[in-house]
């Protein structure tokens, strides 16, 4: 899959354009896309995406991602579409007129069909849609919401620790993105070496606790918070991951959550912690994948 940031760096060529932010790329999200990747045999499917969130981009309020610009491209390629256009949302996009925003973004890379999820609007004032680009004689398909499905509430539901009801509207885990740094080692010494991670400030994580997930196939247990039983102050992501050992320090973990255990809090000694967390990793061994599709 080809990414890029400007329509001149892809070839013009007949696509089928599934137009969007696309965060979490969530089963919603992915109704529109796959309503695009359908014509790939005559169209080249491809992404029209925006970074930042066009809301934080205009001054509004901050917006905790669902993933990483990185995490949502990778999403994007595995749902099959072929090139993907990354677009900076600033004002000045904004503030262009629809129909120069479809001649500078659509017209200039081919598109022919133009799908969309119900309610999409762009250009000034948000005053351009899909009706609007069928008048400039674009094909266009709109996409119907998928009931309860939202970024907003899979939001909702993970401020709440409720990550199993947000993978059900996700089609897949919760997921928290970030690269394995240097930590306090405290973990080794109570003999359940964790990985710490540094998280994306604009990344959505889920309410503070204890989770059961996975690492790609190795199953983690996961702690999120401040680590109360030491006095902790400042939020750490960390993850246990069972029946493995090595360096990973600078990778780049993408860390599953399944389920919520427990809340975080101080024992009356660090044996009582140590036998918590070998009960944490028994529930970590029993839980279950949810909201795969």
């Amino acid at each position: 899959m080809s990414v890029v940031r400007e329509p001149a760096q892809l070839e013009r060529r007949p696509r089928a354009v599934a137009i969007g932010t696309f965060d979490g790329v969530h089963r919603g999200h992915r109704a529109v896309i796959g309503a695009a990747t359908e014509h790939a045999d005559a169209l080249t499917p491809t992404v029209v995406t925006f970074h930042p969130h066009p809301r934080t981009a205009l001054g509004g309020n901050r917006v905790e991602l669902l993933s990483t610009l990185q995490r949502r491209l990778e999403l994007l390629e595995a749902g099959g579409v072929h090139d993907v256009l990354v677009i900076e949302f600033t004002p000045e996009l904004a503030a262009l007129a629809p129909e120069e925003f479809a001649r500078a973004y659509l017209e200039a890379i081919g598109a022919e069909v133009v799908v969309a999820g119900t309610g999409f609007r762009f250009g000034r004032g948000r005053s351009g849609d899909l009706d609007l680009l069928r008048s400039l004689g674009f094909d266009t398909r709109t996409v119907p919401l998928v009931d309860g499905v939202s970024s907003t509430q899979i939001r909702r539901l993970a401020a709440a620790g409720r990550v199993d009801e947000a993978a059900g509207l996700l089609g897949r885990p919760l997921e928290v993105d970030g690269t394995v740094v240097t930590g306090e080692q405290r973990g080794g010494t109570l003999g359940f070496p964790t990985a710490n991670l540094l998280v994306d400030p604009d990344l959505l994580v889920p309410e503070y606790g204890i989770y059961a997930g996975a690492v790609g196939e190795r199953r983690a247990a996961i702690s999120i918070g401040v680590n109360p039983h030491y006095g902790g102050s400042e939020r750490r992501v960390e993850a246990y991951l069972l029946d493995w050992s090595g360096d990973l320090y600078g990778d780049r973990l993408v860390v599953e959550l399944w389920q919520r255990l427990r809340e975080e809090r101080a024992f009356a000694s660090e044996a009582d912690l140590v036998e918590q967390i070998a009960r944490d990793v028994e529930e970590t061994r029993a839980a279950t994948r949810p909201g795969t599709d």
